[in-house]
């Protein structure tokens, strides 16, 4: 067998299509004596006889070594050049109590978008002076719970805000530390829906505004300007983007100090993580090390102390650490012409001598084979949104030549794609368990009842056990929400 011509450049003919990349797995995941796909020591199959498929499995002891190695990564660059570093979980890849519990327990601070993020962190046991709350659009119920609570800092993210937070303080009686989000206009190398530091766009408020912005925090009694907050987007591998973000940054944090104390400086984060063997992502340390050498160099430019600097990692502490286990259901090859490698050449327009040419063999064909499985968008929306690419594998091993495949979900669209394009065993049938790597971000966040179909359940494995860490949703489970659903016979209700 031979690369498909229908493959996309980035993928490479496997000399094994059952082989696991570490960088792109679980830390756990492994092969067991007989072939089959393990993670934190409990099998594929053993998980889908307990729990079912479609089924969310995060590492728990990955996620929290990661987050520890983070912490240690930028603790250790920062105290280098003097000063401290504190990094936030992102709470919108992936939460529940259970972990915000192991944030807490790893020394990292939490960051929330919504009330219902709050309410998460705060039932999982978060310090509250722990937290940041982010958003565009808080309402004032979200800013007031934020301010009663003892929310560590609220990050404005518009003029207005500036307002409606320094009245929520005032009522409460107390003054609230806040950082103003900036729109540092630098165009990060990603996805143009995780780009979030474009002039055109919803978020922060634009560099040339800054200073404005500081001078009306400033004047606010119940408000504590605590410093400058930049986030440039997500699944990020080109580090240009993140210097250039941090110059443009100190440069208005060096004219704020010449009017007032800014004590911290958060540059917030969206490193990349390895979802195909085409990726490349930053090592931590790496990106601790090349940040703390821009902010040291910067303040010692402009004769300005160092600030004690503030991260976002993002998906980098939990994505790696997730796959989703799914049933393999209806196989199905498609024969293209190999000229529909490139769908995005220019479209052909057909004639009638197309037509009788359709008739006789063509020699430069190809097959395409559609792997159906239980689950989908309504599980993974990111291929459907941004066009993610990810990595499978069945959970079995198999010495079968390798064919170009494309795993499907089973929702009436034909967007509904989980993996776009993969080598898997020509053997993979109706039956099969196939695993769906680094889904540990923005999967279970972003999952839908589409087709009213449960959100699947999520479980956590360490040391050869597993535990629920979010119960999955069954068809009475979505029934119960419709009111038009007339109660059951004797139910009294």
């Amino acid at each position: 067998m031979s690369e498909n011509p229908l493959a996309p450049p980035r993928l490479r003919f496997p000399t094994d299509p059952s082989a696991l990349t570490a960088r792109i797995w679980p830390a756990s995941a492994t092969r067991t004596d007989d072939g089959e796909l393990a993670v934190g020591g409990i099998t594929a199959s053993d998980l889908v006889r307990q729990f079912g498929t479609p089924l969310y499995v995060v590492d728990e002891r990955d996620v929290q070594s990661r987050a520890v190695r983070v912490r240690t990564a930028f603790s250790e660059a920062f105290g280098r050049i003097g000063t401290r570093a504190h990094v936030y979980y992102a709470g919108k890849a992936f939460l529940t109590t259970q972990v915000a519990a192991w944030m807490a327990e790893a020394g990292l601070r939490v960051d929330v978008c919504t009330g219902g993020e709050l309410a998460v962190a705060l039932a999982g046991g978060v310090d509250p002076g722990m937290l940041g709350f982010h958003g565009n659009d808080k309402s004032d119920a979200e800013i007031a719970r934020a301010v009663e609570v003892g929310v560590g800092t609220i990050v404005l993210d518009s003029h207005e805000e500036v307002q409606r937070v320094a009245r929520a303080a005032a009522d409460a009686g107390i003054v609230q530390r806040v950082r103003v989000r900036i729109n540092s206009g630098v165009h990060a190398s990603t996805h143009e829906y995780l780009a979030t530091a474009r002039e055109d766009q919803k978020f922060g408020i634009p560099l040339t505004e800054a200073e404005q912005a500081a001078a009306e925090v400033r004047a606010e009694p119940s408000l504590a300007f605590v410093g400058l907050h930049s986030h440039i987007g997500s699944q990020i591998f080109d580090e240009a983007g993140f210097r250039e973000a941090a110059r443009r940054l100190m440069d208005v944090h060096a004219a704020l100090v010449a009017t007032g104390p800014v004590p911290e400086l958060n540059l917030g984060g969206g490193w990349g993580i390895d979802y195909t063997e085409a990726d490349s992502a930053f090592a931590p340390e790496d990106v601790a090390g090349a940040l703390a050498t821009i902010v040291a160099e910067a303040c010692s430019e402009r004769g300005i102390p160092v600030p004690e600097i503030a991260v976002e990692p993002g998906r980098y502490i939990v994505g790696p650490a997730g796959i989703t286990l799914y049933s393999v259901g209806t196989i199905k090859p498609v024969t293209l012409e190999a000229a529909d490698a490139h769908p995005g050449d220019e479209p052909v327009v057909a004639t009638e001598d197309d037509a009788v040419a359709a008739d006789e063999p063509t020699a430069d064909v190809a097959t395409r084979t559609y792997v159906s499985v239980d689950g989908g968008m309504s599980d993974n929306a990111r291929p459907a949104l941004y066009g993610a690419d990810y990595t499978a594998r069945l959970a079995r091993s198999s010495d079968a030549p390798a064919v170009l495949s494309r795993v499907v979900g089973k929702h009436c669209e034909s967007g509904d794609v989980v993996v776009q394009d993969e080598y898997l065993p020509g053997d993979v049938h109706r039956g099969d368990l196939l695993a769906v790597a680094a889904t540990g971000a923005y999967c279970w966040s972003l999952a839908s009842n589409y087709n009213h179909v449960g959100r699947p359940p999520v479980v956590a494995v360490a040391d050869g056990a597993a535990r629920i860490l979010v119960r999955g949703e069954s068809i009475d489970d979505l029934l119960a929400r419709d009111t038009g659903v007339l109660p059951a016979a004797g139910s009294g209700r």
